[in-house]
């Protein structure tokens, strides 16, 4: 029997993908659930399983633009058990025998995808100029693409460039941030807020959170919950233009900022004005983990009303966030720095960070965007007063 593999719909209003990899070789003998593929769409990166088990025949080549429904392969399921991989030209064997097994015998732990064997054997890379992105390790196509290998001669050394077609999530992203800029009056406005109240809550109570939890108590559930309460007093903030028409939206998606192997991803934390700190804390953890595994679902990444981005996690002082359209409007957080500060006329030292606000200036003016910032600040600054009513143990789930 002939199975027709296709190509299955990523999420709703999705109507293409992108072949970014094949892991498997035209011939292949593939068990049932194995993954057989990455496919991009313009929100994620999605891995395509075996429905059967059988030898494939590949319909669609790395790069392929394809749609939703389109047949990519097809499995004979009558040949159970017969691998055909031995079946291959042994010329196409020798292209990597030699390369591939000084590679493998440097490292057992790292794997290849078909399609990394060859461009690293085209670079002439060595395993450990690769750092591999995907899932147990595994070195994908784009790492051996990313990498570079390391520096001889500099001197007598070829000076080559490559051109790598960027993937369908990449040029998407552009494709909105470009439209970001040109379709809204994006306006930023900033502030800093003393961290020195909530370092001393997570001093006191994170060990008996996480013992109680499971989870560390960190920032993002402090800063989700003053972006909760700042989003009621400012409704235009937790707003977006739709033709003529402002949407005012009475629950808070926050859509949390995350580095994922391929880029930016930005999962959503449904209802926040409904959830604890331990509950805040748990689903970042998880649409984190996701993120990075690439295992995140278009539908995790859809909606989202207003968004926090941390780019502090990374060292950044000072940025001006681009708004995550059609939202209108995005916090960015940055690094922590102990910095001198005026307190009662005496300089002490605090744990200071830097807010930065980008709002579109069309439905949300100067007055709205500072106040917002300011009750964040606010929030911030006296967390068990403002945020936790005074009820610390019981905000925390402890008592």
């Amino acid at each position: 029997m002939i199975l027709e593999m296709k190509v299955p719909s990523p999420g709703e209003s999705i109507t293409e993908v992108e072949i970014a990899t094949w892991l498997v070789a035209d011939g292949d003998y593939v068990e049932k659930d194995q993954i057989i593929a990455e496919l991009d769409s313009d929100k994620a990166t999605l891995e395509l399983p075996a429905e059967k088990g059988g030898v494939i025949r590949l319909k669609a080549q790395e790069g392929d633009s394809v749609n939703v429904g389109q047949v990519v392969c097809l499995i004979d399921t009558s040949k159970q058990g017969q691998a055909n991989n031995a079946s291959k030209s042994e010329s196409k064997e020798e292209i990597f025998s030699s390369k591939i097994e000084d590679l493998t015998s440097t490292s057992k732990s790292k794997i290849l995808s078909p399609a990394a064997k060859k461009i690293m054997s085209e670079k002439n890379l060595n395993i450990g100029d690769v750092k591999g992105t995907g899932k147990d390790g595994r070195i994908t196509k784009q790492d051996v693409v990313i990498a570079k290998p390391s520096m001889g001669s500099a001197g007598k050394e070829k000076r080559d460039e490559e051109r790598t077609k960027l993937s369908l999530l990449r040029r998407k992203v552009a494709e909105r941030l470009v439209s970001v800029k040109n379709d809204t009056a994006m306006l930023t406005t900033f502030n800093e807020v003393d961290m020195s109240a909530i370092f001393e809550l997570r001093k006191k109570y994170k060990e008996k959170f996480k013992a109680r939890h499971g989870v560390n108590l960190g920032f993002m559930s402090f800063f989700t919950l003053a972006c909760v309460r700042a989003l009621k007093e400012f409704p235009a903030v937790n707003s977006m233009i739709d033709g003529d028409e402002m949407i005012t939206y009475n629950y808070c998606d926050i859509s949390i900022a995350v580095s994922g192997p391929k880029g930016l991803m930005v999962p959503v934390i449904r209802h926040a004005e409904k959830l604890s700190f331990k509950e805040i804390e748990i689903q970042v953890k998880t649409l984190a983990e996701r993120a990075r595994d690439s295992k995140i679902t278009v539908d995790e990444m859809t909606g989202g009303t207003f968004t926090i981005s941390n780019g502090g996690v990374f060292g950044s002082m000072l940025s001006t966030p681009i708004i995550n359209p059609p939202q209108s409007a995005i916090l960015g957080m940055h690094n922590i720095v102990e910095r001198p500060t005026a307190v009662d006329g005496k300089v002490v030292i605090r744990p200071i960070m830097y807010l930065a606000l980008s709002y579109d200036h069309r439905i949300i003016d100067g007055k709205e965007s500072v106040g917002f910032l300011v009750a964040i600040k606010e929030a911030l600054e006296n967390p068990a007063k403002i945020l936790m009513g005074n009820k610390i143990l019981k905000s925390l789930e402890l008592n």
